[in-house]
């Protein structure tokens, strides 16, 4: 049987202020949900390792750490050096319930592309949860023309339920992976 592998790699969550990145990142880490709302100053960073297994049946252990970003313009224009350098991946998160959110995606995920150069990106609709206050509709050809510009898959997902939330993350890490030439049995 071959050797198992272990990889480390950096991932990234962007968007606006308030979209759930914390709480995504709580659910996926910690499969915890907190409906408490603080702001992330600044970045915060946490690791999962998660498996996955490549066709030939080795075994690849990886090192997921992700960095919660800050959702303030200015503060992506300031420290966006420092906190995207490294990224292997990104988890751009819009709110299901402010149409907004998705269109500042774009310049987020381009702040990430100018400094580390394109890499993969996985979109998050989150908070499904809030059926009542939906404004971006379900395949609205607005999400379809966002990941289309980025070539990303994308995720309706809710940090509260946690539903969709294991699968976005395990389809970053494999795209992830399927870039540094491993293959990913699925």
């Amino acid at each position: 049987m071959p050797e198992a592998q272990r990889i480390k790699t950096k991932v990234c969550l962007v968007g606006e202020a308030a979209v759930g990145k914390t709480s995504l990142i709580r659910r996926f880490v910690q499969d915890e949900f907190d409906d408490r709302y603080i702001t992330t100053l600044g970045a915060k960073v946490s690791k999962r390792e998660m498996a996955f297994e490549t066709p030939d049946r080795t075994k690849i252990h990886m090192d997921m750490t992700v960095w919660d970003i800050m959702g303030e313009k200015g503060f992506r224009d300031l420290l966006k050096e420092a906190f995207f350098h490294g990224a292997k991946g990104v988890v751009a998160v819009c709110d299901l319930t402010r149409y907004s959110t998705l269109k500042e995606l774009d310049d987020w995920v381009q702040s990430v592309f100018n400094v580390v150069g394109e890499i993969p990106v996985v979109y998050a609709v989150n908070k499904i949860d809030l059926k009542d206050e939906v404004m971006i509709l379900y395949g609205d050809k607005e999400i379809q023309q966002a990941v289309r510009a980025f070539e990303a898959p994308y995720f309706y997902a809710s940090a509260k339920t946690g539903e969709n939330v294991e699968v976005l993350f395990r389809r970053l890490g494999t795209m992830v992976l399927q870039r540094e030439g491993i293959a990913v049995a699925t």
